[in-house]
Protein backbone atom coordinates (compact mmCIF):
# COMPACT_ATOMS: atom_id res chain seq x y z
CA UNK A 1 0.00 0.00 0.00
CA UNK A 2 2.78 2.53 0.81
CA UNK A 3 4.53 1.98 -2.28
CA UNK A 4 1.32 3.01 -4.07
CA UNK A 5 1.52 5.94 -1.82
CA UNK A 6 4.84 7.34 -2.49
CA UNK A 7 4.64 6.81 -6.40
CA UNK A 8 1.55 8.26 -6.11
CA UNK A 9 2.24 10.98 -3.55
CA UNK A 10 2.54 13.83 -6.15
CA UNK A 11 -1.13 13.13 -6.62
CA UNK A 12 -2.48 12.91 -3.20
CA UNK A 13 -5.28 14.94 -2.24
CA UNK A 14 -4.01 18.62 -0.34
CA UNK A 15 -6.00 21.52 0.61
CA UNK A 16 -4.79 23.59 -2.44
CA UNK A 17 -5.91 20.66 -4.95
CA UNK A 18 -9.20 20.39 -3.65
CA UNK A 19 -9.69 24.07 -3.68
CA UNK A 20 -8.91 24.27 -6.78
CA UNK A 21 -11.21 21.14 -8.15
CA UNK A 22 -13.81 23.31 -6.78
CA UNK A 23 -12.94 26.55 -8.25
CA UNK A 24 -13.03 25.46 -11.59
CA UNK A 25 -16.25 23.74 -11.16
CA UNK A 26 -18.26 26.67 -10.71
CA UNK A 27 -19.93 26.41 -14.25
CA UNK A 28 -21.46 22.35 -13.18
CA UNK A 29 -22.24 24.00 -9.35
CA UNK A 30 -24.32 26.88 -11.62
CA UNK A 31 -25.88 24.17 -13.65
CA UNK A 32 -26.67 22.07 -10.82
CA UNK A 33 -28.42 25.01 -9.16
CA UNK A 34 -30.96 25.47 -12.14
CA UNK A 35 -31.39 22.07 -12.45
CA UNK A 36 -32.67 22.32 -8.59
CA UNK A 37 -35.11 24.56 -9.44
CA UNK A 38 -36.64 22.52 -11.89
CA UNK A 39 -36.59 19.01 -10.51
CA UNK A 40 -38.94 18.14 -7.26
CA UNK A 41 -37.07 16.33 -4.20
CA UNK A 42 -39.09 12.85 -3.53
CA UNK A 43 -39.89 12.94 0.00
CA UNK A 44 -38.93 9.14 0.60
CA UNK A 45 -35.36 9.33 -0.71
CA UNK A 46 -32.41 9.16 0.71
CA UNK A 47 -28.84 9.46 -0.58
CA UNK A 48 -25.58 8.47 1.12
CA UNK A 49 -21.92 8.86 0.84
CA UNK A 50 -18.65 8.95 2.31
CA UNK A 51 -15.35 10.37 1.58
CA UNK A 52 -13.61 7.01 3.03
CA UNK A 53 -15.39 4.88 1.34
CA UNK A 54 -17.97 2.57 2.54
CA UNK A 55 -18.84 3.22 6.23
CA UNK A 56 -18.26 6.18 8.97
CA UNK A 57 -21.36 7.35 10.75
CA UNK A 58 -23.02 6.91 7.07
CA UNK A 59 -22.74 3.29 6.96
CA UNK A 60 -24.90 2.69 9.86
CA UNK A 61 -27.72 5.52 9.41
CA UNK A 62 -27.98 3.88 6.25
CA UNK A 63 -28.94 0.18 7.27
CA UNK A 64 -30.95 1.96 10.21
CA UNK A 65 -33.08 3.70 7.93
CA UNK A 66 -33.64 0.89 5.56
CA UNK A 67 -34.80 -1.36 8.54
CA UNK A 68 -36.40 1.22 10.23
CA UNK A 69 -38.42 2.61 7.55
CA UNK A 70 -40.34 0.25 4.98
CA UNK A 71 -41.34 3.70 2.84
CA UNK A 72 -37.40 5.09 2.40
CA UNK A 73 -35.80 4.56 -0.91
CA UNK A 74 -32.15 4.39 -0.13
CA UNK A 75 -29.18 5.01 -2.19
CA UNK A 76 -25.80 4.44 -1.22
CA UNK A 77 -23.40 7.29 -3.71
CA UNK A 78 -20.06 4.89 -3.97
CA UNK A 79 -16.86 6.50 -5.28
CA UNK A 80 -16.04 3.60 -7.32
CA UNK A 81 -17.21 -0.15 -8.71
CA UNK A 82 -15.13 -2.03 -5.92
CA UNK A 83 -17.29 0.15 -3.15
CA UNK A 84 -20.49 -0.09 -5.37
CA UNK A 85 -20.25 -3.77 -4.97
CA UNK A 86 -19.27 -3.84 -1.55
CA UNK A 87 -22.46 -1.47 -0.81
CA UNK A 88 -24.86 -4.06 -2.56
CA UNK A 89 -23.23 -6.81 -1.10
CA UNK A 90 -24.64 -5.57 2.44
CA UNK A 91 -27.95 -5.26 0.98
CA UNK A 92 -27.82 -1.13 0.01
CA UNK A 93 -28.65 -0.25 -3.56
CA UNK A 94 -25.74 1.72 -4.80
CA UNK A 95 -24.79 3.83 -7.95
CA UNK A 96 -21.41 6.07 -8.26
CA UNK A 97 -21.82 9.13 -7.64
CA UNK A 98 -19.78 10.38 -10.52
CA UNK A 99 -22.48 8.99 -13.23
CA UNK A 100 -25.78 10.59 -14.32
CA UNK A 101 -27.50 8.00 -12.01
CA UNK A 102 -25.29 10.05 -9.40
CA UNK A 103 -26.07 13.19 -9.80
CA UNK A 104 -30.40 12.47 -10.70
CA UNK A 105 -30.15 10.55 -7.34
CA UNK A 106 -28.46 13.37 -5.57
CA UNK A 107 -30.82 16.35 -6.93
CA UNK A 108 -33.96 14.02 -6.18
CA UNK A 109 -33.40 12.70 -3.17
CA UNK A 110 -34.89 14.37 0.07
CA UNK A 111 -32.05 13.65 2.74
CA UNK A 112 -28.79 14.10 1.83
CA UNK A 113 -26.40 12.64 4.42
CA UNK A 114 -22.51 12.83 4.38
CA UNK A 115 -19.61 12.36 6.21
CA UNK A 116 -16.56 14.75 4.57
CA UNK A 117 -18.03 17.19 2.33
CA UNK A 118 -20.65 17.58 -0.15
CA UNK A 119 -18.36 15.45 -2.61
CA UNK A 120 -19.55 12.45 -1.10
CA UNK A 121 -22.54 12.34 -3.17
CA UNK A 122 -23.08 13.80 -5.87
CA UNK A 123 -21.62 17.68 -5.16
CA UNK A 124 -23.69 19.59 -8.15
CA UNK A 125 -27.13 18.17 -7.00
CA UNK A 126 -27.23 18.74 -3.64
CA UNK A 127 -28.78 22.45 -3.53
CA UNK A 128 -32.20 22.66 -1.78
CA UNK A 129 -31.86 19.12 0.32
CA UNK A 130 -31.84 18.37 3.90
CA UNK A 131 -28.63 17.99 4.36
CA UNK A 132 -26.79 15.83 7.22
CA UNK A 133 -23.68 16.18 8.11
CA UNK A 134 -21.82 13.17 10.09
CA UNK A 135 -18.37 14.84 10.38
CA UNK A 136 -15.81 11.88 10.44
CA UNK A 137 -14.84 12.10 14.08
CA UNK A 138 -14.14 14.52 17.26
CA UNK A 139 -11.81 17.13 15.91
CA UNK A 140 -8.67 18.00 17.71
CA UNK A 141 -7.38 20.12 15.04
CA UNK A 142 -8.73 22.68 13.60
CA UNK A 143 -11.27 22.03 10.85
CA UNK A 144 -12.99 24.44 8.19
CA UNK A 145 -13.32 27.48 8.55
CA UNK A 146 -11.25 27.28 11.81
CA UNK A 147 -7.70 26.26 10.34
CA UNK A 148 -5.90 28.80 7.64
CA UNK A 149 -4.38 26.31 6.09
CA UNK A 150 -8.37 25.36 4.63
CA UNK A 151 -8.06 28.19 2.36
CA UNK A 152 -4.85 27.16 0.86
CA UNK A 153 -5.03 28.16 -2.95
CA UNK A 154 -3.01 29.59 -5.92
CA UNK A 155 -6.34 30.29 -8.27
CA UNK A 156 -8.08 32.55 -5.40
CA UNK A 157 -7.21 34.82 -2.54
CA UNK A 158 -8.24 33.17 1.12
CA UNK A 159 -11.01 35.54 1.94
CA UNK A 160 -12.87 34.81 -0.81
CA UNK A 161 -12.20 30.99 -0.09
CA UNK A 162 -13.14 31.75 3.31
CA UNK A 163 -16.49 33.16 2.06
CA UNK A 164 -17.07 30.00 -0.34
CA UNK A 165 -16.79 27.78 2.43
CA UNK A 166 -19.13 29.92 4.83
CA UNK A 167 -21.74 29.93 1.87
CA UNK A 168 -21.56 25.81 1.64
CA UNK A 169 -21.66 25.24 5.24
CA UNK A 170 -24.95 26.99 5.67
CA UNK A 171 -26.93 24.15 3.52
CA UNK A 172 -26.13 22.09 6.27
CA UNK A 173 -29.60 21.07 8.25
CA UNK A 174 -28.33 19.12 11.07
CA UNK A 175 -24.64 18.03 12.06
CA UNK A 176 -24.67 15.93 15.16
CA UNK A 177 -21.90 15.75 17.87
CA UNK A 178 -20.82 13.28 20.26
CA UNK A 179 -20.61 15.64 23.09
CA UNK A 180 -20.87 19.32 23.81
CA UNK A 181 -17.23 19.77 23.63
CA UNK A 182 -17.39 18.98 20.35
CA UNK A 183 -20.29 20.41 19.56
CA UNK A 184 -19.02 23.55 20.03
CA UNK A 185 -15.96 22.98 17.98
CA UNK A 186 -18.03 21.74 15.09
CA UNK A 187 -20.15 25.11 15.55
CA UNK A 188 -17.37 27.71 14.81
CA UNK A 189 -15.94 25.38 12.31
CA UNK A 190 -19.02 25.12 10.14
CA UNK A 191 -19.90 28.68 11.37
CA UNK A 192 -23.27 27.06 12.21
CA UNK A 193 -26.03 27.95 14.87
CA UNK A 194 -26.33 26.08 17.98
CA UNK A 195 -29.85 24.55 16.59
CA UNK A 196 -27.66 23.29 14.45
CA UNK A 197 -24.81 21.56 15.91
CA UNK A 198 -27.10 19.04 18.40
CA UNK A 199 -25.23 16.72 20.82
CA UNK A 200 -27.08 12.86 19.80
CA UNK A 201 -23.71 10.57 19.73
CA UNK A 202 -22.01 9.65 16.65
CA UNK A 203 -23.10 6.85 14.67
CA UNK A 204 -19.78 5.64 13.73
CA UNK A 205 -19.10 5.44 17.21
CA UNK A 206 -21.55 2.75 17.98
CA UNK A 207 -19.56 -0.15 16.44
CA UNK A 208 -16.53 0.94 18.74
CA UNK A 209 -18.84 -0.32 21.80
CA UNK A 210 -20.31 -3.62 19.64
CA UNK A 211 -16.89 -6.18 20.11
CA UNK A 212 -18.87 -9.22 18.67
CA UNK A 213 -16.49 -10.26 15.40
CA UNK A 214 -13.84 -7.18 16.09
CA UNK A 215 -10.95 -9.79 16.11
CA UNK A 216 -12.20 -12.02 13.50
CA UNK A 217 -12.10 -8.85 10.97
CA UNK A 218 -9.15 -7.82 11.80
CA UNK A 219 -7.54 -11.01 11.65
CA UNK A 220 -8.57 -11.27 8.07
CA UNK A 221 -7.23 -8.18 7.56
CA UNK A 222 -3.98 -9.08 8.70
CA UNK A 223 -3.31 -12.28 9.09
CA UNK A 224 -3.57 -14.85 11.79
CA UNK A 225 -3.19 -13.20 15.54
CA UNK A 226 -2.94 -16.45 17.84
CA UNK A 227 -2.92 -14.79 21.28
CA UNK A 228 -0.49 -11.82 20.29
CA UNK A 229 -1.62 -8.46 21.79
CA UNK A 230 -2.09 -6.46 18.99
CA UNK A 231 -0.75 -2.18 18.74
CA UNK A 232 -2.40 0.21 15.88
CA UNK A 233 -0.59 2.77 14.75
CA UNK A 234 -2.37 5.26 12.84
CA UNK A 235 -1.00 8.73 12.38
CA UNK A 236 -2.86 11.54 10.91
CA UNK A 237 -2.66 13.77 7.49
CA UNK A 238 -0.45 16.23 7.07
CA UNK A 239 -1.77 17.78 4.07
CA UNK A 240 0.71 16.62 1.60
CA UNK A 241 3.82 16.81 3.62
CA UNK A 242 5.81 13.34 4.69
CA UNK A 243 5.19 11.88 8.12
CA UNK A 244 7.60 12.46 10.79
CA UNK A 245 6.79 9.57 12.45
CA UNK A 246 8.20 6.80 9.93
CA UNK A 247 10.66 4.76 12.04
CA UNK A 248 13.86 5.02 11.18
CA UNK A 249 16.25 1.19 10.48
CA UNK A 250 17.21 1.47 14.19
CA UNK A 251 13.82 1.98 15.24
CA UNK A 252 12.44 -0.57 12.68
CA UNK A 253 14.96 -3.03 14.35
CA UNK A 254 13.99 -2.16 17.71
CA UNK A 255 10.18 -1.95 16.90
CA UNK A 256 10.91 -5.42 15.66
CA UNK A 257 12.67 -6.61 18.95
CA UNK A 258 10.29 -5.33 21.67
CA UNK A 259 7.49 -7.31 19.79
CA UNK A 260 8.33 -10.31 19.43
CA UNK A 261 9.50 -10.29 23.46
CA UNK A 262 6.50 -8.88 24.14
CA UNK A 263 4.17 -11.16 21.76
CA UNK A 264 2.81 -8.18 20.75
CA UNK A 265 1.81 -7.24 16.18
CA UNK A 266 2.18 -3.83 15.16
CA UNK A 267 -0.63 -3.17 12.52
CA UNK A 268 0.21 -0.35 11.08
CA UNK A 269 -2.39 2.13 9.54
CA UNK A 270 -0.83 5.21 7.52
CA UNK A 271 -3.49 7.99 6.15
CA UNK A 272 -5.08 7.10 2.65
CA UNK A 273 -3.61 10.69 1.59
CA UNK A 274 -0.36 9.84 4.18
CA UNK A 275 3.25 10.42 2.50
CA UNK A 276 5.62 7.91 4.10
CA UNK A 277 7.27 4.23 3.61
CA UNK A 278 5.86 2.02 5.94
CA UNK A 279 6.26 -1.06 4.28
CA UNK A 280 9.92 -1.65 5.12
CA UNK A 281 8.77 -2.44 8.25
CA UNK A 282 6.78 -5.65 6.79
CA UNK A 283 10.38 -6.61 5.58
CA UNK A 284 12.10 -6.03 9.23
CA UNK A 285 9.72 -8.20 10.86
CA UNK A 286 6.60 -10.35 10.30
CA UNK A 287 4.87 -9.28 13.33
CA UNK A 288 4.56 -5.90 11.58
CA UNK A 289 1.75 -5.59 9.37
CA UNK A 290 -0.15 -3.19 6.85
CA UNK A 291 -3.58 -2.16 7.87
CA UNK A 292 -4.72 -0.11 5.05
CA UNK A 293 -7.55 2.03 4.38
CA UNK A 294 -8.25 -0.49 0.85
CA UNK A 295 -8.46 -3.51 2.99
CA UNK A 296 -10.31 -2.52 6.00
CA UNK A 297 -11.96 1.00 4.63
CA UNK A 298 -14.24 1.68 8.43
CA UNK A 299 -11.35 1.67 11.20
CA UNK A 300 -13.62 2.06 14.02
CA UNK A 301 -15.54 -1.72 13.14
CA UNK A 302 -11.80 -2.84 14.45
CA UNK A 303 -10.81 -0.88 17.48
CA UNK A 304 -12.73 -3.65 19.55
CA UNK A 305 -10.00 -5.99 18.11
CA UNK A 306 -6.96 -3.48 19.37
CA UNK A 307 -5.24 -3.49 22.96
CA UNK A 308 -3.48 -0.27 21.86
CA UNK A 309 -3.61 2.61 19.69
CA UNK A 310 -0.67 4.72 19.10
CA UNK A 311 -1.36 8.12 17.19
CA UNK A 312 -0.45 11.40 17.15
CA UNK A 313 -3.40 13.92 16.46
CA UNK A 314 -6.10 11.76 14.99
CA UNK A 315 -9.48 11.86 15.87
CA UNK A 316 -9.19 7.76 16.36
CA UNK A 317 -7.55 8.31 19.90
CA UNK A 318 -11.28 10.01 20.65
CA UNK A 319 -13.04 7.01 19.19
CA UNK A 320 -10.64 4.09 21.16
CA UNK A 321 -10.73 6.32 24.69
CA UNK A 322 -14.57 4.13 24.55
CA UNK A 323 -12.70 1.14 25.02
CA UNK A 324 -10.51 2.25 28.09
CA UNK A 325 -7.48 0.82 26.63
CA UNK A 326 -4.11 2.32 26.80
CA UNK A 327 -3.95 5.17 24.12
CA UNK A 328 0.46 5.90 23.39
CA UNK A 329 0.58 9.53 22.17
CA UNK A 330 3.40 9.82 19.89
CA UNK A 331 3.84 13.61 18.49
CA UNK A 332 7.38 14.05 17.29
CA UNK A 333 6.29 17.41 15.26
CA UNK A 334 3.80 18.89 18.06
CA UNK A 335 5.14 22.43 18.30
CA UNK A 336 5.34 22.69 14.46
CA UNK A 337 1.88 20.93 13.70
CA UNK A 338 0.31 23.25 16.13
CA UNK A 339 1.52 26.36 14.66
CA UNK A 340 0.63 25.34 11.40
CA UNK A 341 -2.72 23.79 11.27
CA UNK A 342 -3.82 24.90 14.98
CA UNK A 343 -5.06 22.57 17.54
CA UNK A 344 -8.96 23.27 19.48
CA UNK A 345 -6.59 22.44 23.16
CA UNK A 346 -3.39 22.29 24.21
CA UNK A 347 -1.99 19.04 22.82
CA UNK A 348 -0.49 18.02 27.05
CA UNK A 349 -3.86 18.72 27.60
CA UNK A 350 -5.27 15.66 25.16
CA UNK A 351 -2.25 13.23 26.14
CA UNK A 352 -2.65 14.14 29.72
CA UNK A 353 1.14 14.68 29.85
CA UNK A 354 1.64 11.55 28.50
CA UNK A 355 3.77 13.16 25.13
CA UNK A 356 6.61 10.83 23.48
CA UNK A 357 8.19 12.16 20.56
CA UNK A 358 9.84 9.18 19.11
CA UNK A 359 9.51 5.46 18.27
CA UNK A 360 11.96 4.82 22.02
CA UNK A 361 9.79 6.88 23.76
CA UNK A 362 6.90 4.26 23.09
CA UNK A 363 8.18 1.41 23.20
CA UNK A 364 9.58 2.64 27.30
CA UNK A 365 5.20 3.52 27.71
CA UNK A 366 4.64 -0.12 26.41
CA UNK A 367 7.13 -1.58 28.09
CA UNK A 368 5.82 0.23 31.69
CA UNK A 369 3.19 -1.08 33.37
CA UNK A 370 2.83 2.12 35.62
CA UNK A 371 2.90 4.08 32.10
CA UNK A 372 -0.14 1.85 30.72
CA UNK A 373 -2.30 2.11 33.95
CA UNK A 374 -1.69 5.42 33.60
CA UNK A 375 -2.83 5.90 29.89
CA UNK A 376 -5.79 3.85 30.68
CA UNK A 377 -7.33 5.67 33.41
CA UNK A 378 -6.51 8.87 31.12
CA UNK A 379 -8.24 6.78 27.89
CA UNK A 380 -11.34 6.93 30.42
CA UNK A 381 -10.90 10.37 31.26
CA UNK A 382 -11.08 11.24 27.82
CA UNK A 383 -14.43 9.30 26.98
CA UNK A 384 -15.87 10.42 29.68
CA UNK A 385 -15.28 14.33 28.66
CA UNK A 386 -16.12 13.84 24.42
CA UNK A 387 -18.98 11.17 24.56
CA UNK A 388 -22.00 11.88 26.07
CA UNK A 389 -23.42 8.76 25.16
CA UNK A 390 -21.84 5.43 25.31
CA UNK A 391 -24.75 2.89 24.70
CA UNK A 392 -24.35 2.06 21.46
CA UNK A 393 -27.54 3.98 20.70
CA UNK A 394 -26.12 7.13 18.72
CA UNK A 395 -27.40 6.24 15.45
CA UNK A 396 -31.37 5.60 16.88
CA UNK A 397 -30.81 9.14 18.47
CA UNK A 398 -29.62 10.84 15.02
CA UNK A 399 -32.38 8.91 12.83
CA UNK A 400 -34.76 10.26 15.60
CA UNK A 401 -33.68 13.75 14.93
CA UNK A 402 -33.32 13.28 11.42
CA UNK A 403 -37.21 12.36 10.90
CA UNK A 404 -38.77 15.20 14.21
CA UNK A 405 -37.20 17.71 11.63
CA UNK A 406 -38.61 16.84 8.46
CA UNK A 407 -41.85 16.35 10.02
CA UNK A 408 -41.91 19.68 11.23
CA UNK A 409 -40.92 20.65 8.16
CA UNK A 410 -44.10 19.33 6.82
Amino acid sequence: MERETRAGASARFTFARGNAAKLLSAPLYALGGLASLVVPRRGDRWVFGSGSGLGEGALPLALHVRATDPAARVLWLAADERERQAALALGLPSALRSTWRGFRATLRASVIVITHGFGDVNRFGTRGAFVVQLWHGIPLKKIQLDSPVTFTSSLAPAGLLRALYRRSAAAIDLLPAASETSAARLRTAFGLPAGTVVVTGDPRDDAVLRPDGARDLLESALGPLADSRVLLYAPTWRDGASDPGVPTESDWAAIADYLERSNSLLALRPHPHGVGDYERGTMVSPRIRMLPSTVIGDLNRVLPGVDVVITDYSSVAYDFALTARPIVFFAPDVAEYAATRGLYEPYEQFSGGHTVSNWGGVTRQLDDPAALGALREHSSRLAQRHHAYRDGRNTERVYTEIAARLKGQE
